[in-house]
């Protein structure tokens, strides 16, 4: 433990604790968003249009963040116009932004000279690479993603759980799925710098999952999802150091670990449950 400790003597340990502490919060948040209103599939397809914008700022020599903020919002939004009622026109703009996004931006990196960056940090992630900058754009992008939600909890949430009752109530659905899909696309940018763009789905889906299977209120499910982020992420991390493994996939394997614990114990729970309904208190 005094080992890990003086690690935090180090920048580069201290910015990956604050990635990790920050990517908890918008996985538990906004993934929880995502698994309950179905939107995994959006999610990846954004994700990956994003690193397209990677590429091209790497080519550019700028901040290749930026890049990817751009292209995953403007995803959000053509997905978003399109909308859910145009399914098969959706599904196949999902399709296509997903390989053209990963064409695009190793294409680029492929044009940019000088020696070519090593893929697998972007693909897998890297979080003992984010540098303090990163840090302040990644602080800036949670906290205006924490902030709109906030704003517009009720009417997301019920967009969410049934748009047939929340266009009733007069709440414009298309405007706030689309909103949604923006919030996903500022957390995309977060969760690259964290396990990457192929792993990205699972820190979206894994702390929801876990929130879901141990809380009923919806409040609750956020802050456990929250919680379980944070579990999922520092947990990671510390594997990684421990047993010398790449940092993205140590997080991605230690909340599936966590996700199977949990469902074990819930299944125990169950079984013990309808064991001493059938039998009753006497047997």
């Amino acid at each position: 433990m005094s080992e890990l400790l003086a690690l935090l003597d180090y920048e580069f340990a201290r910015n990956a604790l604050m990635a990790a502490v920050l990517a908890s919060v918008l996985a538990g948040t906004v993934g929880t968003f995502v698994v309950v209103k179905r939107l995994v599939f959006i999610a990846g397809g954004i994700s990956h249009a994003a690193f397209a914008g990677l590429g091209f700022c790497y080519w550019l020599g700028v901040n290749p963040l930026i890049g990817a903020v751009v292209v995953a919002i403007l995803a959000a939004l053509l997905l978003g116009w399109l909308g859910e009622g145009r399914g098969r026109s959706q599904d196949a703009m999902i399709g296509v932004l997903w390989a053209g996004g990963m064409a695009t931006g190793i294409v680029f990196i492929h044009m940019t000279p000088g020696y070519a960056p090593n893929l697998m940090t972007y693909l897998f992630g890297d979080i003992l690479t984010v540098s303090r900058a990163d840090v302040q754009l990644l602080a800036v992008l949670t906290g205006a993603v924490i902030g709109v939600t906030a704003l517009f909890y009720r009417t997301l949430v019920a967009v969410a759980f049934d748009e047939t009752f929340a266009s009733v109530q007069g709440i414009p659905v298309r405007r706030m799925t689309t909103l949604l899909l923006v919030l996903v696309a500022l957390s995309v940018i977060m969760l690259i710098q964290v396990v990457g763009i192929i792993l990205l789905i699972a820190l979206f889906t894994i702390p929801p999952m876990i929130a879901l299977m141990l809380a009923q209120r919806f409040v609750m499910v956020l802050a456990v999802a929250v919680l379980a982020g944070l579990m999922t992420s520092t947990g990671g991390l510390v594997g990684s150091y421990w047993l010398d493994l790449p940092s993205g996939p140590a997080i991605v394997l230690f909340g599936i670990a966590a996700l199977v614990v949990v469902r074990a114990l819930n299944w125990l729970r169950s079984g013990y449950h309808a064991r001493q309904a059938v039998g009753g208190p006497g047997d």
